[in-house]
C-alpha cells in the first residue's frame, strides 16, 4: 500500500473523538494583554523543538476543524484577573475552532480547555516547569495531561509526564522501556531521539508506532513516492516497446516465409 495512503487511513482510524466546546471562537478580549518581552523561544534548542513539534501536530490534527494546537500564547483561565494566565510552548484543545487566530486563549469564553500542554524545559523556567506548573495545569486549569521535554542534546534526558485520574488525583506517568510516554488525550506516543544542531527532539507517533513526519520528511516521501510512478512508466514504456519491437520481427519473418 501506498505509505502516505496508508498513513492517512491510520490517521482517521486513531483520531480522537469528543464533543463541541460550549463556548464562542474568541480572537481578543480587551483589556487581557496578549504580548511580553519575553521572546518565543528561549534558546536555538528550543526553537527548533517548538517549530517542528507544532509543524507536526498541526498537520496531524489539520484533517479535524475542530482541533486548535496553541504556541506560546496566553492562556486565561479566571473571567476578570488578568495575573491569572500562563503561555505554555505549546497546548492542544479539542471542539474548538482551528481556523480562527486568537490573540489569547480565554478558556471561560471558548468553553473549553487545553486536553494536553508540553513545556520544554529552559535554566529558567526548568524549576517551575518540574513543579508549580504540574498544580497550575492539572488542577487550577483542568488540563488532562502536561508534559516536560529538555530538547538541548548537552544537557541530561529529562522527558516527564502528568495526568489527571478519573477520581481528580494527579500521578505521574510511567514510561515504557524506551522512555517514551504515551498520551491517551492525544491517543499518540511521545518519544524523543537525536536531531541535528545537537537537538534532543520530542517526536509523535501512532499508537501502533507509526511516526508524525515532518514537513521536510513528508516532502522527501511525496517525492520518493512520485519518483516510483515515473519509474513504473518508464519501465512500462520500455516492456511496451519491446513487445513492440518483437512484434514486428516476427511479422518480418512470416513476410520473409
Amino acid at each position: 500500500m501506498d505509505t502516505i495512503k496508508d498513513f492517512e487511513i491510520k490517521q482517521r482510524k486513531y483520531m480522537p473523538v469528543f464533543p463541541k466546546a460550549t463556548g464562542k471562537t474568541t480572537v481578543y478580549i480587551e483589556g487581557y494583554p496578549c504580548e511580553d518581552d519575553e521572546p518565543m523561544a528561549a534558546t536555538i534548542f528550543h526553537g527548533v523543538q517548538i517549530n517542528i513539534f507544532y509543524d507536526q501536530l498541526s498537520r496531524y490534527f489539520a484533517i479535524n476543524e475542530e482541533i486548535f494546537i496553541g504556541v506560546d500564547s496566553f492562556i486565561y483561565y479566571v473571567e476578570g484577573d488578568i495575573t491569572k494566565s500562563v503561555a505554555p510552548d505549546i497546548y492542544v484543545v479539542f471542539g474548538v475552532s482551528q481556523d480562527i487566530g486568537r490573540r489569547s486563549f480565554y478558556t471561560w469564553s471558548e468553553g473549553a480547555v487545553p486536553v494536553a500542554v508540553f513545556e520544554f524545559l529552559s535554566d529558567s523556567t526548568a524549576n517551575q516547569d518540574r513543579h508549580e506548573k504540574v498544580e497550575l495545569y492539572l488542577n487550577d486549569i483542568g488540563v488532562q495531561e502536561y508534559f516536560i521535554h529538555q530538547p538541548e542534546m548537552e544537557k541530561p534526558p529529562e522527558f516527564r509526564g502528568w495526568k489527571r485520574t478519573q477520581a481528580g488525583n494527579i500521578i505521574e506517568m510511567e514510561p515504557d522501556a524506551e522512555g517514551g510516554l504515551f498520551s491517551e488525550a492525544l491517543n499518540l506516543w511521545f518519544r524523543w531521539e537525536k536531531h541535528r544542531n545537537h537537538v534532543r527532539l520530542l517526536r509523535p507517533s501512532l499508537p501502533d508506532g507509526t511516526p508524525i513526519t515532518t514537513s521536510m520528511e513528508e516532502q522527501h516521501l511525496k517525492e520518493a513516492a512520485e519518483a516510483r510512478v515515473e519509474e513504473e512508466v518508464q519501465r512500462r514504456q520500455e516492456l511496451e516497446a519491446e513487445l513492440e519491437r518483437l512484434r514486428a520481427q516476427l511479422a518480418n519473418r512470416q513476410n520473409d516465409n
